[in-house]
This record gives structure tokens, sequence and C-alpha cells, in this order.
């Protein structure tokens, strides 16, 4: 069972109101204790599937009271050991998933600029360059694990099913960064060092196929259940399935040796895994009830979702009419 303790700060006048409310929640201990000023710390040990419902409602109780603060925090271990349904036979009846405000923190923690990202960004992009040109799909490989792309993509997802504008815009300027990086860094090998298209591993990464489309989709999913379920371990086998850095490297390599047929078919390619990583992303945190708090963020999150559910289903129609378009011709 996965626990979490919350920890709520209040004034002394309001702590009826608090036992009260806590009383409809399914929690497994509670404590109090009196501090300075006037002040009451309780502690409330529950699932981490409880925690969602009872945040919305002591936030929405008393997020206007002046010395009022809730605080969240992952419990590794709990002793005496509590009874768990785990081995019960059966799948429980919804799909878990940790609390938004976990969620919102892990992506939101990670829209940044810095040196460190740049370096990471500089050093796989040299390290696919290699893989690409020496055909080692292990190198390759290795310098998906390294890009830091994955991060924002889920961002912008989260952002958008939130409707938190704020967030989905340094998103989208975090990503931007993180694709002219690479994209410049590749462009300057191609100039230096000519890349034929005919290698193995840049050939197969200037064709667009409705495969790769399907690959990134399912990917999007896997990403957006790895976030939700607070699954850190399979995070490094999604960062290898999106497969965003390969393509993006070797659209910067063919154009800066100036073969622009296939870099356009490499920039298709970057272009639908990341519309198809987004789309899957979006939906599946919809189906997994990813929802804001408050009526009017619903309804900044449903114009959102629409906005960009809207986009991503367009460029990815497009994109596949021109996969039938070059069959046609091709065939």
């Amino acid at each position: 069972m996965n626990l979490r303790l919350v920890e709520v700060y209040l004034p002394q006048e309001k702590s009826q109101l608090f036992e009260e409310l806590i009383a409809e929640y399914s929690s497994l201990g509670v404590w109090q204790k009196k501090l300075e000023n006037n002040q009451l710390e309780f502690k409330i040990l529950l699932s981490s599937g409880e925690v969602e419902p009872l945040i919305d409602c002591l936030v929405g109780k008393f997020k206007d009271i002046k010395d009022f603060r809730l605080l969240l925090l992952p419990v590794e271990a709990s002793l005496p050991r509590l009874e768990s349904s785990e081995n019960s036979v059966g799948l429980p009846d919804a799909p878990t998933r940790i609390n938004r405000e976990e969620i919102y923190t892990n992506v939101a923690s990670s829209v940044h600029f810095s040196w460190t990202q740049i370096s990471l960004l500089l050093l796989s992009s040299s390290i696919a360059a290699v893989g690409l040109v020496r055909g080692s799909e292990a190198v390759i490989i290795g310098a998906m694990v390294l890009a830091p792309l994955l991060k924002p993509n889920m961002a912008l997802a989260v952002a958008t099913i939130l409707g938190d504008f704020t967030l989905a815009l340094r998103t989208i300027r975090v990503g931007v960064i993180g694709i002219i990086i690479p994209i410049v860094f590749s462009i300057l090998i191609g100039l230096l060092s000519p890349i034929s298209p005919d290698l193995p591993e840049i050939a197969i990464r200037t064709k667009l196929t409705l495969a790769d489309i399907v690959v990134a989709l399912a990917s999007g999913a896997a990403a957006a259940i790895s976030l939700t379920a607070g699954e850190i371990s399979s995070i490094v086998g999604v960062m290898v399935s999106v497969a965003l850095l390969p393509p993006l490297v070797t659209w910067g390599m063919l154009m800066g040796s100036g073969e622009w047929q296939p870099a356009i078919g490499a920039m298709l390619l970057l272009i639908a895994n990341i519309a198809s990583l987004n789309l899957a992303a979006i939906a599946t945190l919809l189906l997994q009830d990813l929802r804001p708090t408050g009526w009017w963020q619903n309804i900044k999150a449903k114009k959102l979702i629409k906005i960009a559910t809207g986009a991503w289903i367009m460029l990815l129609a497009v994109l596949i009419g021109v996969i039938f378009v070059l069959k046609y011709k091709g065939g």
C-alpha cells in the first residue's frame, strides 16, 4: 500500500471544523499537536488514493485563512505494518494514480533550463550523432536515455489537462529551446563532416510510416501511466521508445550536409513523434480522471484541451495524408 502523510497547520479555533471534515475520509491515523502562537499541527496518514479528495476539501475550506498551510510527504515505511489488500485476488475497480499535486510538482519542477540541461543536450546529441553514423543501436539508446526531452512533453500534457496556461507557455519555451540546441549542434556536425543519407541508422529515420505514429502513441500513453503511477523505474524504457532525439539529430546533420529531401523526412518523423506523444498523454490523463480544482480552472482546462487536442489531431491527420501521398507516388 502506498502511503502519504498530510501535515496541516491551522489556528486552534478551526480545530472542531477540521475534525468534522477529516471524519468523512478513510484515514489510517490522525495526530494532533499544539504549537506556539495559537497554532495546531495535524498529521494524517492515509493511502495515496485518498489524498486528492482530502486535499481538495481542506484547501477549499481553509485556503483563505492566514496561517493555513498543508504539506504532503511520502511515507517510505510504517511500523507496525498495516494490513494490505494487495495479496487479494483480482484487479482493483479502477486504475490507481498518485494525487494531482504530486503529478503537478513532478512535471513543473522539470520545466526549467540550466547549464546541466544544456550539457545533457549537447552530450546526448554528440553520442546520438556517433551512434547514427556508426550504425550502433546501443549507442543511440544511450543517447536517448540521457536526453532531457520527455519531461517537457509530459509537463505540456499535464498543463493542458489542468488548464495551466502559465505552465503550458513555460513548457513550450523550454521545449523549443530543447530542440534548437541539438538541431544547431547537429547542423554544425553536418557542415564539418557531411553525412550520407544512405547510412542504415540515418536512412530509417528519414521515412515516416504509420508504424512510427502507432509506436509514438503507445509511448505517450505509457509515459503518462508511468508519470501518474509514480513508476520511476519504467521512465527509462519510455525514453527509449519515444525516440525524439535520433530524428532530431538526423534532421540537423542532414541539413548541415545539404541533404534537404531526407532532412525533411527526419523532420516529419520528429513532428509525428511529438504530436503523437502529447495526444496520447492527454487522452491517458483524461481517462485517469486527472482534473483541476475549481469551476474556473475547469473552464480554462476544457478550453485548453479542445485547442491542444484539435491541433495535435489536425497535425497528425496532415502527416498521415503525407504518408499516403508518398506511398501512392512511390508505388
